[in-house]
């Protein structure tokens, strides 16, 4: 079952135009896309392995991270 989680979230402006400048300059890639990739490399990094589920959500967050770095246009 996929989930959707809405974010709604304020960065700081520097953050912002190097975003916009990533953009701008990688025509393959858009915000959502950045976003996946960030976050799940965060989750990655940042990770729990004592839970017993936290496997399948380490496995989980590593496929999104690969499919996202790696997705063709």
């Amino acid at each position: 079952m996929k989930s959707a989680v809405s974010i709604l979230a304020e960065i700081p402006e520097e953050i912002h135009q190097s975003l916009k400048s990533y953009l701008e300059s990688h025509p393959n890639w858009d915000q959502d896309r950045v976003f996946a990739a960030a976050l799940s490399l965060f989750l990655l990094q940042n990770s729990s392995s004592e839970a017993e589920d936290s496997s399948q959500n380490h496995r989980a967050c590593a496929k999104v991270y690969l499919e996202t770095l790696f997705q063709q246009y």
